[in-house]
């Protein structure tokens, strides 16, 4: 087990040359090692993805985890808590989740929204509720679309396969052998 911290990871990479390519493979081994305790600490750890530091948010907090209507400012109490956070990253990680499917089908519904522990606090609007409701909407009519697109696609392919095949048939019939 390596019990080397994130900092004795950065000296540790300092002295690399390219002359030492073990020293770099070294360094490689001992960041993957302290991979874990980096997560631990958003303040010490490399910037995370968007998709990583959602699947962070939805272990550490419930509002995340059960896809709860989220409070109006949720991302001033992620910040609070998570004071390191990168903002463009958290943006991400909140669009993507809020977009999602789950989360829609629950604004459609919800009648309160909630906080990072999943206590109830304000109301959803009929605002909020029509906006979610619509966006499933638009998502529902573009996948019919791009499903009716693929069905037309494959139907002019296998007219098109057909009249091939007949074609090569009427030329064997009357071709002269």
């Amino acid at each position: 087990m390596n019990t080397t911290t994130a900092a004795e990871t950065v000296d540790n990479t300092t002295p690399a040359t390219p002359d030492s390519p073990s020293t770099t493979t070294q360094a490689q081994d001992t960041a993957a090692g302290a991979a874990p305790a980096a997560e631990a600490s958003p303040a010490a750890a490399q910037p995370l993805s968007a998709r990583a530091l959602l699947k962070q948010l939805q272990q550490e907090f419930p509002a995340f985890r059960d896809c709860l209507p989220l409070a109006i400012g949720i991302d001033k109490q992620l910040l609070a808590r998570m004071p390191g956070l990168d903002r463009k990253t958290m943006r991400a990680a909140l669009g993507i989740h809020t977009g999602s499917m789950r989360y829609l089908r629950a604004m459609e519904k919800a009648k309160l929204r909630y906080d990072l522990d999943g206590t109830a606090g304000a109301e959803v609007t009929d605002t909020h509720r029509q906006h979610a409701k619509e966006q499933l909407q638009q998502r529902f009519k573009k996948e019919a679309e791009r499903k009716k697109a693929e069905r037309e696609a494959a139907a002019a392919e296998e007219a098109d396969r057909q009249r091939q095949e007949k074609l090569k048939a009427l030329a064997s019939k009357f071709s002269r052998n």
